[in-house]
């Protein structure tokens, strides 16, 4: 049986009862084989009806979601050839992100990104996917690295955010992710952002500069998680769905603001019901921008990159 959220409910009972049906003696399948299929195209056609009208925060719990596949996830479906580099040669290394070379439809690219666990123990070895300074500094080194040997880089957002401890901010977080944003905007290379999970805060955004920003269907990206947006301004936490519906963190609301180029549809159900299904449409797209940006010389393509930036979030004043 598989995990439902509590808004999947009615499905989750139509897959009780399918399961049950599927459980019956060979000599007794055939008479109900009828009514499984009955039930699996009524399931599908009902969990069809419940994702065309997700809240913002439902689709904050599938961004979230523990099985929701993650950095390492794609690249050993979509990536050959990886070798995984570590530390940022000045403190340590930080294992909520990862990074290193690998090929892509036989293309070399550098792949970095965020790396949350699917267990309690992976999520604490991973540091529930917050990295620390020396994360950011890691994740800039081999950004430095594609530039020398002219490969694209692929970034990987999963990250409800920088993590805050005082040991982090003593060894320079607000730093690290500042320089990471400065750096990125002039990188003599193209660079391809995927917001796969959680694109929360700075965190986030430290990995986020880049020539085409695609977007998963369920994903979110926004300046601050909902829980802490409700926190600031209503002191209530529990208001956290309210504020998910404020803060337009959505694919649709991005792709409107033109935050982002590009919605990757999930499988039905969210990326982690189909992972294979997912990466392939992934590397669908991927290909395609890279095929893109190679003929984009790189003077225009930082130039580009610069005035995309710079555009978000401008208004005009008029006089009444």
């Amino acid at each position: 049986m598989r995990d439902f959220f509590d808004f999947e409910k009615p499905v989750a009972e139509l897959e009780k009862k399918i399961e049950k049906l599927k459980s019956y003696p060979e000599d007794k399948i055939a008479r109900v084989s009828d009514e499984i299929k009955r039930l699996e195209e009524k399931a599908a056609e009902l969990q069809r009806e419940i994702f065309a009208r997700l809240t913002p925060w439902q689709k904050t719990m599938i961004a979230r979601h523990i099985s929701r596949p993650h950095t390492l996830d794609y690249v050993n479906l979509l990536m050959t050839d990886f070798i995984e580099l570590h530390g940022d040669r000045n403190f340590g290394d930080d294992n909520s992100i990862v990074g290193g070379t690998a090929k892509f439809e036989n293309i070399p690219v550098v792949v970095i990104g965020h790396q949350k666990g699917q267990t309690v123990k992976e999520n604490v070895y991973r540091n529930f996917g917050m990295p620390n300074p020396e994360g950011y500094r890691k994740a800039l080194r081999l950004m430095r690295f594609a530039e020398k040997f002219s490969k694209p880089i692929i970034t990987f957002i999963d990250t409800p955010g920088a993590y805050p401890g005082i040991n982090a901010e003593e060894r320079g977080q607000a730093e690290a992710i500042a320089r990471n944003l400065m750096e990125m905007a002039h990188l003599k290379t193209a660079i391809i952002v995927v917001v796969a999970g959680e694109g929360g805060s700075g965190g986030a955004l430290a990995l986020g500069v880049g020539d085409r920003i695609l977007m998963f269907e369920h994903s979110i990206y926004s300046v601050i998680s909902p829980e802490g947006c409700a926190a600031i301004l209503w002191n209530d936490s529990s208001r956290a769905a309210e504020a998910a519906e404020t803060l337009k963190l959505t694919a649709v609301d991005l792709y409107k603001f033109k935050v982002i180029d590009e919605i990757i549809e999930e499988p039905l159900g969210g990326a982690h019901r189909d992972q294979k299904e997912m990466a392939g449409r992934l590397g669908r797209i991927l290909i395609r921008h890279l095929s893109e940006l190679k003929n984009i010389p790189i003077a225009e393509l930082i130039q580009k990159r610069y005035e995309r930036f710079r555009n978000i979030g401008v208004f005009s004043e008029q006089a009444v």
